[in-house]
């Protein structure tokens, strides 16, 4: 890029310095030209003038000129058969009739510009200037531009050269500390310019995309670490009671053998299941089927399976309200809702699903404990309970809320947690409609 750029600048510059150059030099001459002609026209209007009148010219007195060269300007009159009637004292031979043309006459260095008039009898008179300013100015402005517009190239080249070079050395020092990064040094950062163009932009993008691919990867290893710390404990059950049953065969009876291997199966299906919805989720809104949904039948649906001895769930709240959004994972939405509920409450939990014109607003609230302040976000974490001394029965794998946000904010809402008036949490669930 570095090269590239400096020969275009070069390029660009040499071809505006030599059109130019050409352009002065065309314009000096031209100038010059013009000068000559006027001489040469207004001389031989004179000299017009004095043959009509009667009289010839007089050819006045030569230069001392070592070699015989003509005078910068020269005449000479002829009559209508072209003979030479007079002429300047310094013209050694005669000039060609060739008006407004540049000719060389005898014995001169330079060319001459010729400017003829007719008199009234018949005859022309024509006068000739030099050119010799002209061509010595176009010479001397040659050798300046011939030596100028090289040196003025170099230092546009090295100038050009020397910028890209610091303007980019920034980039450079961002591409080196980019290739030490690895996916077990996320946390270092490329160098940021002090300015803020293009390139401080870029370091700044490149590390706000290293923070959010650390956030990330400490995600996935947290969520596997969680995953697998949670997985050995159902493991863990089910190894125990293989070895006691084979260690000590009637130890065991065959209905507890097999409510333990059924309850830690079923504890470590319900696990994987969620574990799968979260990666679903993870994928983004485009893996995700879109169907309309009925918030309502479902909210409907896991009232009636999810209920309790002793508890009431209210659902008279609960109105029509449709979505577009993936009927399966919106189920499972709704179901850890449900049961997160029905777990904590005492006597009552309230369902209220609303069609509003911005969306579709779905309700949770319970009578029980509710959720301090300071953990009303953490709740939403993975594998997060707020009682870790609770049994693992009571207070479930942790991932049920997790899954809601995260679910949720693939179908483009919003889930918050505040206290419910019954008492216990109140969750809110906001859907475009």
């Amino acid at each position: 890029m570095r090269l590239r750029t400096t020969l275009s600048a070069v390029l660009v510059v040499a071809v505006a310095l030599v059109l130019a150059a050409a352009l002065l030099v065309l314009a000096v001459r031209s100038s010059l030209r013009d000068a000559a002609e006027t001489t040469a026209e207004q001389r031989a209007s004179d000299l017009v003038a004095q043959v009509d009148a009667g009289g010839l010219p007089a050819p006045g007195e030569a230069d001392d000129e070592p070699d015989d060269e003509p005078d910068d300007v020269v005449w000479q009159v002829t009559d209508a058969d072209g003979r030479v009637l007079a002429a300047a004292a310094s013209l050694s031979g005669t000039i060609p009739l060739d008006d407004g043309e540049a000719v060389a006459l005898r014995g001169g260095e330079h060319r001459y510009l010729v400017v003829a008039d007719d008199t009234a009898g018949g005859g022309v008179v024509a006068v000739a200037v030099s050119l010799e300013d002209l061509d010595e100015t176009t010479a001397a402005l040659a050798v300046p531009l011939l030596v100028g517009i090289p040196l003025l190239l170099v230092v546009v080249g090295a100038t050009t050269w020397l910028v890209v070079g610091r303007a980019l050395r920034p980039v450079e020092r961002i591409r080196t500390e980019v290739e030490r990064i690895s996916g077990t040094s996320l946390e270092r950062r490329v160098p940021v310019p002090a300015g803020k163009d293009e390139i401080g932009r870029l370091a700044r993008t490149m590390n706000q995309m290293l923070v959010r691919l650390q956030e990330a990867s400490d995600r996935q290893q947290q969520f596997v670490s969680d995953a697998s710390h949670e997985l050995r404990s159902p493991v863990a059950s089910l190894r125990q009671a293989a070895e006691v049953a084979q260690a000590h065969p009637g130890a065991l009876s065959e209905g507890e053998l097999s409510a333990t291997v059924l309850e830690e199966a079923v504890r470590m299906q319900v696990l994987v299941d969620q574990l799968l919805v979260l990666a679903r989720a993870g994928e983004g809104a485009s893996r995700m089927q879109r169907v309309d949904v009925d918030l309502d039948d479902l909210a409907l649906a896991h009232a009636r399976r999810g209920g309790r001895q002793g508890l009431v769930i209210d659902t008279s709240g609960v109105g029509p309200g449709r979505v577009r959004g993936d009927a399966v994972a919106l189920g499972q939405v709704v179901r850890n809702l449900v049961d997160n509920a029905v777990r904590h409450a005492a006597e009552r939990v309230l369902l209220r699903v609303e069609q509003r014109p911005d969306g579709v607003v779905l309700t949770v609230e319970d009578d029980g404990p509710g959720v301090p302040v300071a953990e009303r976000e953490r709740v939403f974490e993975r594998f997060r309970r707020l009682d870790d001394a609770r049994s693992r029965d009571a207070g479930g794998s942790g991932l049920g809320l997790a899954i809601v946000r995260e679910v949720v904010a693939a179908h483009g809402g919003s889930v918050a947690l505040d206290s419910s008036p019954l008492g216990g949490a109140r969750l809110v669930v906001r859907l475009p409609s």
